[in-house]
């Protein structure tokens, strides 16, 4: 198995088992970090693994190789295609970093979580930064655009929340965080991968000429535990 399948599974696994709650043959962020979840196989055990994970009003977001099928005892809260990029650029970009990128932290958090609300890049809670880097361009002293690393397995590290407030877009701010994380990611001897939105073309666009390809369709889903009386 390539370690980018079933990759939310592999990053539990193995780089960021540090983060993960388990039950038999699922796994999970710690919710504070990420809904991000997943179970060794799409099987019956594996749903039954899950639901010991979540509590009566938790939800937990999933990538699958195929669409979700409905399954008793679950609600299907949302769903989309998610294509998965491969950084696969014959080297890393040569420009030095860029003097607008900031390295952001726990003193950011608020700044990211509003930013994150506001243009919704994907699940970003109060301790989604201790994944990994994450970088932030200011203007007036307002973060107004970031991006960082969220999941990683051996040999790779996922570009993720990428994201600038709807004010700021326009001045290429995307193309500069993003192409710094490569540059941070690429310079640990480690490959840069994404997930995007099918539907989001223009950022599609970006990233390959940033020197992303798809590598497979993932599929995003959201699932709500029904439980019994």
């Amino acid at each position: 198995m390539h370690p980018l399948d079933n990759v939310i599974w592999h990053s539990l696994t193995t780089r960021h088992a540090q983060f993960a709650e388990s039950f038999d043959q699922a796994r999970r962020f710690m919710p504070e970090i990420t809904s991000l979840s997943a179970f060794l196989e799409p099987t019956d055990r594996g749903y039954e693994s899950l639901a010991g994970l979540i509590n009566t009003q938790g939800t937990i977001a999933l990538f699958l190789a195929t669409p979700h099928e409905p399954r008793p005892g679950w609600n299907l809260v949302a769903a989309t295609k998610m294509p998965q990029m491969v950084y696969e650029a014959s080297a890393p970009p040569t420009s030095s970093s860029n003097p607008e990128v900031i390295d952001l932290g726990a003193a950011d958090v608020p700044e990211m979580l509003e930013l994150t609300a506001l243009t919704k890049p994907g699940p970003f809670n109060r301790r989604t930064h201790e994944l990994g880097t994450y970088l932030g361009i200011r203007r007036d002293g307002k973060l107004v655009a970031m991006a960082g690393e969220r999941l990683k397995v051996p040999g790779y590290t996922e570009v993720s929340a990428v994201c600038t407030h709807p004010d700021h877009t326009g001045h290429g701010y995307a193309r500069i965080l993003v192409t710094e994380a490569i540059l941070r990611i690429s310079y640990r001897g480690e490959t840069p991968f994404l997930h995007v939105r099918e539907d989001n073309v223009r950022a599609i666009e970006l990233y390959k000429r940033l020197g992303f390809k798809q590598r497979v369709l993932s599929h995003l889903a959201v699932l709500r535990k029904v439980w019994r009386d």
